[in-house]
């Protein structure tokens, strides 16, 4: 779950737009604050992160395989319309990408927010990582911390690119920039490549714990 999150280069290039925008290390860290808020509310809200292990349903391995499979059916599903879809090399980005040069701090964490409450990939990356976690049958404590980690981790490259601007201001400015226009350029393979790797992984799971049950 964690690696899927990581690999998804979206985050990363609006991260590093941010970062090149005036009072960029603001609006950036605003951004992965509005992230992690959401995925925050998300542990709260289904409550399986702060169930304890006594309290584990015996369904709870049932709800992850239900929840791999919807996954891999959804990456596999984003897969084949990112391959669809033919992109123009000299097509401009899209408008939102282009307003966050002038966005506010404030709005640009309820852009973060929003990125993480509306993608059902993301949805589901997460609803399964509580699904495992809870099925590990982990005290409150450790379930809490194991989540934290799962935040964390999803987003790390985000925090270490916040963490470089902020040590070195200048010197991160090309570096940033080199790995932005790599990223927007191979944006489509990538993405094409990892939604198919994790839909094919996610789907098998799925169906193997259902036949296995």
């Amino acid at each position: 779950m964690i690696l899927g999150n990581i690999l998804a280069p979206l985050w990363l290039i609006i991260v590093l737009l941010l970062l090149a925008s005036p009072n960029g290390l603001l609006k950036a860290s605003a951004f992965v604050l509005g992230m992690t808020l959401t995925r925050v509310a998300q542990g709260v809200l289904f409550g399986l992160v702060l169930g304890s292990s006594d309290k584990a349903a015996e369904g709870d391995g049932l709800v992850a395989a239900t929840l791999k499979l919807v996954l891999g059916i959804l990456l596999l599903i984003a897969a084949f319309k990112k391959w669809r879809k033919e992109e123009d090399p000299d097509e401009p980005p899209p408008k939102w990408m282009q307003s966050l040069e002038q966005a506010t701090p404030l709005k640009v964490l309820g852009i973060g927010a929003l990125g993480i409450a509306i993608g059902a990939k993301l949805w589901a990356f997460t609803l399964s990582a509580l699904a495992v976690i809870n099925e590990a049958g982990l005290d409150r404590t450790d379930a809490i911390i194991a989540y934290a980690a799962y935040i964390f981790f999803a987003q790390i490259l985000l925090i270490l690119a916040l963490l470089f601007a902020a040590v070195a201001p200048k010197q991160s400015q090309s570096v940033l920039q080199r790995a932005n226009t790599w990223l927007t350029t191979y944006n489509r393979p990538i993405s094409i490549t990892v939604s198919l790797i994790f839909g094919l992984l996610f789907t098998w799971n799925g169906v193997s714990a259902f036949l296995g049950g």
